[in-house]
């Protein structure tokens, strides 16, 4: 008896649910969540809608500070607290909503601001809050940058940048205890120099897999593409 070798069939992923996914995916790393609310994404399902929830935390953290509330000690911890309190709960969400997209820089503009309103309360000294911004910023940028070329940061690289929420659970606490500039320092020099070496090392070892690529194509090609592309160098020559 002939038996005909079965075909394997190979499954096709949708093209929507491919869309859908990758878009999840940059956004959640455009937020920059850390240790305290990545979890959340594998333990909890829905969650609160991304963009109110964030405009919500930054209207009430500028708030906060137009009403002249914060002052040295345990009240610098309020606008963490209530950014912390209101972001979280977004972070499982699938973010494919209609304004889902403006989550991830009301997230970013609250993190700056709750870190200039808690920072120059405290006397931080603003040169050094501004450091910080732009190393965060850095950071955003580099992911922003590698998603749009289909690179994306490593997983450890988001838990190690600590989030967003750590940051300012950190600066918080270093404010409420009067050490803000001590914190804000440590963790500027930190960060600055995990983000500085994390992106230079995988722009780095990207290119040399790109010029191993090249040089590979170079070596499998044949002997008359070879003279083909050798005479057509010369005559542009």
């Amino acid at each position: 008896m002939i038996t005909h070798p079965q075909q394997s069939q190979v499954a096709t992923p949708d093209p929507d649910e491919e869309r859908r996914r990758i878009q999840t995916a940059r956004l959640l790393a455009y937020r920059d969540d850390g240790p305290l609310l990545r979890p959340l994404r594998r333990v909890l399902k829905g969650g609160l809608p991304p963009a109110p929830a964030a405009l919500a935390s930054l209207v009430a953290v500028a708030a906060i500070g137009a009403a002249g509330l914060l002052e040295p000690g345990p009240m610098l911890l309020v606008p963490v607290l209530v950014m912390v309190a209101l972001v979280g709960p977004t972070a499982p969400r699938d973010h494919l909503g209609r304004f889902d997209w403006l989550a991830p820089p009301l997230v970013r503009g609250g993190e700056f601001l709750v870190l200039l309103l808690v920072g120059i309360t405290a006397g931080a000294p603003k040169w050094l809050l501004f450091v910080m911004i732009y190393v965060v910023g850095y950071h955003t940028y580099d992911t922003v940058y590698r998603t749009r070329q289909s690179i994306w940061p490593p997983d450890w690289l988001f838990m190690a940048g600590l989030g967003w929420e750590v940051r300012l659970i950190l600066v918080g606490v270093g404010a409420a205890l009067g050490v803000a500039t001590w914190v804000i320092a440590a963790l500027t020099l930190y960060l600055g120099v995990l983000f500085a070496v994390e992106s230079v090392t995988s722009w780095v070892r990207l290119d040399k897999a790109s010029a191993q690529g090249a040089e590979s194509d170079d070596l499998e090609a044949s002997p008359e593409e070879a003279q083909e592309q050798t005479t057509g160098d010369a005559e542009r020559g």
